[in-house]
C-alpha cells in the first residue's frame, strides 16, 4: 500500500528535526581543550588534573583534548572546541617576556570567548598573564598571595543553585594552597567562600575560593583549589569541576 505523499513528507520533516535535537544519536559530543601550559611555579597536579579531566569526559560523553602547546591558539585549531579549561598555566609575575598569550594568540583566545566558548579556571589560572588587563578581567581576579602550606579549611557553598554546588551540603573541610586575590571583580557570582579563622588567618572576611561569571559572550566558571595532586582524587570537588565545566557549556552536548 502507497504512502499519502502529504504524509510522507511530514514523516520527513520531523525526521530532520529529531536529528537536529540536542541529545540525538547523531549528536557531535562536546570537545574540550585542557591547556596547561606553565612557564611560572609548575604544580605537581597538572598530571593528575588532565588525567582526572579525561576520566570525567569518557564518562559524560566529552571529547577532551590535552596540550601544553600555546600554537593551539590559532583561530582554526580552537573551532572545533566547545570549552578550554586552563589548568594552573602559570607566567611569571615580574616578567611579560614569560607570557605566551601575545600578537594573533591574544586574538585566537579573545575570538573564542566572544563566539561563546566556555572558559574553566583551576587553580593558578589566576596566576597568568598579568601584564594582560583583559585576561585578569576574563578570569574575575589575579592571585596575589597565600599562606604557607596546604591547611586544612573550612569552604562554605554560598549558591546552592549553581551547578558546581550540586554536591554533598557545606561546609566542606579539605586541605588546600589558599589563594588570595587582587583586582578581584565583585560583581562575579560568589560560589565557595574559605573561612580565613579555619586557617588560622586573622582575616574576619570570607575568602573567595570559587565563582562564576558572563563575560564579553562566554560563560566563565574559576575555582582556586586543586593545588595537589590529591584534589583530583577528592569526589567533592571533582563534582565541583564537573558542575563548573557542564555550566560553561550550557548542558550542551553533554550525557
Amino acid at each position: 500500500m502507497s504512502m499519502n505523499p502529504a504524509r510522507h513528507w511530514l514523516l520527513c520533516i520531523a525526521a530532520i528535526i529529531w536529528c537536529a535535537l540536542p541529545g540525538t544519536a547523531d549528536a557531535k559530543a562536546a570537545r574540550v581543550l585542557v591547556f596547561s601550559h606553565s612557564t611560572g611555579y609548575r604544580h605537581a597536579s597538572i598530571e593528575a588534573g588532565v588525567a582526572a579531566l579525561k576520566a570525567l569526559g569518557e564518562r559524560r560523553g566529552m571529547s577532551v583534548v590535552a596540550s601544553e602547546d600555546p600554537a593551539m591558539f590559532d583561530g582554526d585549531r580552537l573551532k572545533d572546541f566547545d570549552a578550554i579549561v586552563l589548568l594552573s598555566n602559570t607566567t611569571k609575575r615580574d616578567e611579560p617576556a614569560s607570557e605566551w598569550w601575545i600578537g594573533k594568540r591574544r586574538e585566537a583566545l579573545q575570538a573564542f570567548v566572544r563566539r561563546g566558548g566556555g572558559i574553566v579556571g583551576i587553580h593558578a589560572a589566576a596566576d597568568s598573564h598579568y601584564s594582560w588587563p583583559w585576561y585578569g578581567r576574563m578570569i574575575g581576579g589575579w592571585f596575589t598571595s597565600h599562606p604557607k602550606g596546604t591547611p586544612t579549611g573550612l569552604v562554605t557553598v554560598t549558591d546552592r543553585s549553581h551547578p558546581a554546588n550540586k554536591g554533598p551540603a557545606s561546609p566542606v573541610r579539605r586541605a588546600d594552597e589558599w589563594y588570595y586575590f587582587e583586582d578581584f571583580d565583585p560583581t562575579v557570582q560568589t560560589l565557595t567562600t574559605l573561612d580565613p579563622a579555619s586557617i588560622g588567618e586573622k582575616d574576619v572576611n570570607p575568602n573567595p575560593t570559587s565563582w562564576s561569571h558572563e563575560f564579553e559572550g562566554a560563560r566563565v566558571f574559576y575555582t582556586a583549589m586543586g593545588h595537589s595532586p590529591e584534589s583530583f582524587s577528592e569526589p567533592w570537588l571533582l563534582q565541583h569541576l564537573e558542575g563548573g565545566l557542564t555550566w560553561v557549556l550550557h548542558g550542551r552536548r553533554v550525557k
